[in-house]
C-alpha cells in the first residue's frame, strides 16, 4: 500500500521525492514504491463571493449590506482574468484521484507548518469531503527545513492531522474574519464615499489600516515639528607634552536638585545624564569661551570603562526584511519574503515565516553540524565555537518556529539576490558562535582654573579593543582617540568654537521601521532594535502584534497599490487619500493598534485553545454588524481625492518632491500646472533603442533607487550587455534626459 503526501509546492514536492528517492513524474504528481507525492500551488480554493450566494449582490447597494452568510462556502480560486482557474481545478481532481485510489491507506499534508499552510490542505480535505466522506486516516509532517535527514526523520514521526485542529480553526478563523471586514466594509465605503462619476474600491482591512496609521501619524509628527536650534562649545586642550584633544562644554541641567552639589558627571537613577551640553544662548557661550581661552586647566577625573557588545540576535522574519531594506537598494520587505522563501524550498535555510529569534533547545546537536559545515569557510575558523546559551538557545521563546539559519547544504549558483539573503542569515548564524566585541571608552573631566564658570569640559574617547563578531561583516568601529593623560595633569585651553544644531525632525517610515512598529504593535523598544527585552519577546511571541510575520510584507505592498501610500525612495508617506482615510472615516477600531493587537492575539488563542472559532466569528460579526451602520450614518466624510488618481501614483517627483502619475502616454509630475517638467514617455524612443520598453514597474525602480538595471539590452551592433538608466535634470535647459552606465563583467 502507499501512502499519498500533499505539498505546498512543486518544489517541496521534489525536495520530498529527492528525499524517498523517488524520479518518476507524472502528470500532477510523482510515484514511487511507497509513496506518491502531488502538490497544490498555495491555495486551491477560495471563499465564496458576496454574489456566489446572492445574484443580487453583483451591483452595490448600501441597504444590502452587512451581508453574513449563514454558511461559508468554497470554490476553485481564480485566476488573473477573474475566471476559474484551469490549473488549481485539474490539480484538484488529480489530488482527488489518487486519495480515492484502492492502494492508497494514508494521506500526508505536508504544506508549511503554520496557520495558512495548515489550511491549505484542510481546505482541500473539507471540500472533498463535502462530496464523499475521507475514510482513509490524514496524518501531518512538520518539518522547519527541507533537507533529506529531516524529511525522512519527519515521515518517522508524523502527527495525526487532527492534533493540528486548532491552528487550523485559528487559519479559517484568520480567513473568515478578513473576508466579513474587508468585503462589508470595503463596499459600503466605496458606495458610500466615491463621487457619482468614480467607481474606484476604498479598500478597507484588518491589518491595512492600522499599518496606514502608523505611517500618517509620523507624516503629521514631522508636519507638526518646529524647527529649533540649539548651541554647543566645542574646545582644544593641549597638554604640557603638546598633545591635542578635544572637549565639550557642559552644566548641570537647569531643573536637577543637584545643581550645586557634585563635580563630575553623574547618571541619574532614571538614566538621564544631569549635565547637558545643549543651550539657547550664544552669547553665553561666546562669553564662557572668551574667558578660558588661553588659560590653564586641569584634568580632575579620569574613566575608562570597558563595553561589551553582543552580536546581534538571530533572524526572524521581520528582523530579516528590515535588515535587507536597510542595506541594499530594490528590496522592498515583499521581495526579502519571496527571496527567503525561494532560498527555503532550495533547502538552503530553515523556515522563514517565523517571530522567534532563538532557537529551540531541541536542535543543538543539529546546529553544531551546521556550524562546522559553515566555520571551514572562513579564514578565523578557529574563533568560531559552538556555545549553549539562552541568547542562542531558549525554548520559551520559540512558538512553533525556530529562528532563520542556514541548513548544512552548501549554498551554489545563487542569484544576486538570493546572495544578499543567504549572506545576511549565514553571518547572522555565525556571529553567535564568536567572542562579544570589546571596546574601552575613555571619559576626562576638565576644569579652567581661576575662571568663574559653572560648568566643566567633557572629553571623549573609544577604542575598539577586540573586534570579535565583527569580523564575520567586517564592521569598521569609529576610533576617537584620547592622548595618555592621567587624573591632575595640566592642559590649556587652546581654541574654540560655539557651532550651532538644528534640531531634526522625526525620520518617515521605512519598511524597517514599520515592519519594527508592527511587530511590537507600537510598543518602545529602544534605540538597538535587535535587542528584545523578556517582557517584549513574550508579547511579540504572544501574538500581540499587527499582522504575522508572513502577511506584513503584503500588508505594505498593498498599501501602495490601493494608493494609500507612497515610496519616496525608502520613506514611506501617506498620499492625499490615505490621509483622508486615516482623518474622515468613521470605523476608528480599525486605526487602533491596540484594537487590532488584541484580535491579532485572540487569533494566537485559538491556537492555543483558550479561545473558540464560534466565539471569534461571533465577534468579528458583532463588530462588522455595527461599523457598517456606522458608516451608513455618517454624514461627515466625503470623498473629493479622485481615488484613481492615487492608484495612478508610481512614486515621488526627484523634482519637487510631488508625486508622479501614470497617464495613457507618459509617466508625468502631478505638479505640472507649476512648471515641472518631469515626464517619461511610455514610448521613449531611447529606452526602445537598446530593446527595452519603459513600463510601470521600471519607472516606479528608477523614482526608489534613481536607477533602473536591465540584462539584455542589445547594441546597435547586435551585442547584448547589462546597464543602468539614470534620467536626470539638465540644468540648462530644465529637462530631464536619460544616461547609460555600463554594468561590467565580474
Amino acid at each position: 500500500m502507499k501512502k499519498v503526501i500533499i505539498a505546498e509546492k512543486p518544489s517541496v514536492a521534489r525536495n520530498i521525492a529527492d528525499a524517498v528517492g523517488i524520479k518518476k513524474k507524472n502528470k500532477g504528481y510523482m510515484e514511487g514504491d511507497d509513496y506518491i507525492i502531488t502538490w497544490v500551488f498555495g491555495h486551491l480554493l477560495q471563499l465564496y463571493d458576496a454574489v456566489d450566494y446572492d445574484v443580487n449582490m453583483k451591483s452595490w447597494k448600501l441597504e444590502k449590506f452587512p451581508f453574513i452568510p449563514q454558511r461559508f462556502k468554497y470554490k476553485v480560486k481564480k485566476d488573473r482574468k477573474g475566471t476559474e482557474d484551469k490549473g488549481a481545478r485539474d490539480q484538484l481532481k488529480t489530488i482527488r484521484k489518487l486519495i480515492d485510489r484502492d492502494d492508497v491507506d494514508e494521506i500526508i499534508s505536508a504544506t508549511d507548518w503554520d496557520r495558512e499552510g495548515q489550511i491549505i490542505a484542510d481546505e482541500i480535505f473539507n471540500h472533498i469531503e463535502s462530496r464523499k466522506s475521507i475514510k482513509k486516516p490524514i496524518k501531518r509532517i512538520l518539518l522547519n527545513e527541507w533537507t533529506k535527514e529531516e524529511v525522512q526523520k519527519g515521515l518517522r514521526d508524523l502527527k495525526e492531522n487532527c492534533q493540528l485542529s486548532s491552528l487550523s480553526d485559528a487559519g479559517f478563523s484568520r480567513q473568515t474574519a478578513d473576508w466579513l471586514i474587508g468585503i462589508n466594509l470595503t463596499s459600503v465605503a466605496t458606495v458610500k464615499y466615491n463621487n457619482s462619476g468614480h467607481k474606484n474600491m476604498l479598500n478597507v482591512g484588518r491589518v491595512l489600516m492600522p499599518t496606514l496609521k502608523i505611517i500618517y501619524d509620523r507624516d503629521k509628527e514631522i508636519e507638526r515639528f518646529v524647527s529649533s536650534k540649539y548651541h554647543k562649545l566645542n574646545v582644544q586642550f593641549v597638554t604640557d607634552e603638546g598633545e591635542k584633544f578635544d572637549a565639550t562644554y557642559y552644566e548641570m541641567k537647569r531643573n536637577s536638585k543637584d545643581r550645586e552639589n557634585g563635580d563630575s558627571l553623574n547618571v541619574a537613577e532614571n538614566g538621564e545624564e544631569k549635565y547637558s551640553e545643549k543651550f539657547d544662548d550664544r552669547k553665553y557661550l561666546e562669553d564662557i569661551l572668551e574667558k578660558s581661552l588661553n588659560e590653564n586647566a586641569v584634568i580632575y577625573k579620569k574613566e575608562v570603562e570597558t563595553k561589551r557588545e553582543n552580536p546581534p540576535l538571530l533572524f526572524n522574519l521581520s528582523n530579516l526584511q528590515g535588515y535587507i531594506t536597510s542595506k541594499h537598494r530594490g528590496f522592498t520587505a515583499d521581495k526579502v519574503l519571496k527571496v527567503a522563501q525561494e532560498l527555503y524550498e532550495k533547502k538552503l535555510i530553515t523556515y522563514p515565516r517565523t517571530a522567534s529569534n532563538v532557537l529551540d533547545e531541541s536542535v543543538k546537536d543539529k546546529v553544531k553540524k551546521v556550524l562546522e559545515i559553515h566555520r571551514q569557510d572562513r579564514e578565523f575558523k578557529d574563533e568560531i565555537k559552538f556555545k549553549d546559551t539562552k541568547r542562542i538557545f531558549d525554548s520559551r521563546k520559540v512558538e512553533s518556529h525556530s529562528a532563520i539559519i542556514p541548513t548544512y547544504v552548501k549554498a551554489k549558483g545563487l542569484t544576486d539576490d538570493e546572495k544578499y539573503v543567504y549572506t545576511a542569515v549565514l553571518n547572522r548564524f555565525l556571529v553567535q558562535f564568536m567572542k562579544q566585541s570589546i571596546s574601552e571608552e575613555t571619559k576626562l573631566w576638565i576644569k579652567v582654573e581661576g575662571v568663574e564658570i559653572v560648568g566643566i569640559f567633557i572629553a571623549k574617547g573609544k577604542i575598539q579593543v577586540e573586534e570579535g563578531f565583527k569580523k564575520v561583516e567586517k564592521i569598521q568601529s569609529k576610533d576617537a582617540l584620547l592622548p595618555i593623560v592621567e587624573e591632575k595633569e595640566r592642559a590649556i585651553l587652546s581654541a574654540g568654537k560655539v557651532v550651532e544644531v538644528k534640531r531634526k525632525p522625526p525620520k518617515y517610515h521605512t519598511e524597517k521601521t514599520l515592519l519594527r512598529v508592527m511587530e511590537t504593535c507600537g510598543k518602545s523598544i529602544g534605540d538597538k532594535d535587535e535587542e528584545e527585552s523578556e517582557e517584549m519577546m513574550m508579547s511579540i511571541l504572544s501574538g500581540f502584534s499587527i499582522g504575522t510575520p508572513a502577511t506584513r510584507a503584503e500588508t505594505i505592498k498593498k498599501l501602495k497599490d490601493v494608493g494609500y501610500v507612497v515610496a519616496d525612495k525608502k520613506k514611506l508617506k501617506t498620499t492625499e487619500l490615505g490621509r483622508m482615510m486615516v482623518e474622515k472615516f468613521p470605523v476608528k477600531e480599525l486605526f487602533d493598534l491596540e484594537y487590532t493587537g488584541r484580535l491579532e492575539k485572540t487569533l494566537s488563542d485559538i491556537e492555543k485553545k483558550k479561545f473558540t472559532r464560534s466565539e471569534f466569528i461571533d465577534l468579528i460579526t458583532d463588530f462588522t454588524v455595527k461599523s457598517v451602520d456606522n458608516i451608513k450614518r455618517d454624514v461627515v466624510f466625503a470623498c473629493d481625492v479622485k481615488v484613481e488618481d492615487s492608484k495612478r501614483v508610481v512614486g515621488i517627483c526627484p523634482n519637487c518632491k510631488n508625486p508622479v502619475l501614470e497617464n495613457e502616454k507618459s509617466f508625468s509630475c502631478s505638479n505640472w500646472r507649476n512648471g515641472c517638467k518631469f515626464t517619461i514617455w511610455k514610448e521613449d524612443k531611447y529606452i526602445q533603442s537598446f530593446g527595452k520598453k519603459v513600463s510601470r514597474e521600471m519607472v516606479k525602480l528608477l523614482l526608489q533607487n534613481g536607477k533602473v538595471g536591465f540584462h539584455g539590452l542589445t547594441s546597435k551592433k547586435g551585442n547584448k550587455f547589462s546597464g543602468y538608466f539614470r534620467y536626470v535634470k539638465d540644468e540648462t535647459t530644465d529637462r530631464f534626459k536619460w544616461t547609460l552606465e555600463f554594468i561590467k563583467k565580474s
